[in-house]
């Protein structure tokens, strides 16, 4: 099956994610920077998630380049992502309403750990799909950026009952690992179409 429905349904499903996290601010009531205030949560839980949600596209994005064609197995792998993924938003505005208190920090956790969970499983049937030649695999290969971050996930949920803002701290780290495009696949793709 051809790959192009699937890229075009995730690049949309992840424009309206961003879309509902945006939504979520209401107008202040006032006219200074002091009505801004209460909004700096939200504003920051914001920062972060659009972060996240970035990487994932970017992401999302070089693997699919890839990939020749998909199957009904990366159909639903792919569908199980999307759904973690449609989930910050809600995670989002309840990080920022409660001002990062332990239980929403706890959870905010938790989504990103089964988002890294559901983003291998992708990983691994398109991998299946194509064999041993598969130019994923060559690029991903022992994947240690991908269990580094679910170790840092499961340390910053651990954290998150008792020191919330270490486990924000933890989520910004993971972040910045993936903030830069990752490169294992572009260096790839280039030496095989070379």
């Amino acid at each position: 099956m051809n790959k192009n429905r699937l890229e075009a349904f995730s690049d949309g499903v992840l424009a309206i994610i961003i879309t509902i996290m945006v939504l979520e601010f209401k107008l202040p009531k006032g006219m200074d920077w002091i009505a801004l205030q209460p909004l700096m949560p939200k504003f920051l839980s914001y920062i972060l998630s659009f972060i996240y949600v970035g990487i994932y596209w970017n992401n999302h994005h070089h693997m699919m380049h890839t990939v020749k064609s998909v199957n009904g197995k990366i159909l639903w792998a792919n569908l199980h992502l999307l759904f973690w993924l449609s989930l910050i938003p809600f995670v989002t505005a309840w990080n920022g309403e409660n001002h990062f208190a332990p239980f929403p920090m706890m959870l905010y956790g938790i989504l990103l750990l089964l988002c890294g969970f559901s983003y291998s499983i992708l990983q691994k049937q398109i991998i299946k799909l194509e064999g041993k030649n598969s130019l994923l695999l060559k690029a991903v290969g022992g994947a240690y950026k991908e269990k580094a971050s679910i170790v840092f996930y499961m340390i910053a949920i651990g954290f998150a009952n008792y020191y919330p803002i270490i486990s924000g701290i933890i989520y910004i780290l993971v972040a910045l690992m993936w903030l830069i495009p990752d490169k294992r696949i572009e260096r790839i793709f280039n030496n095989e179409n070379q």
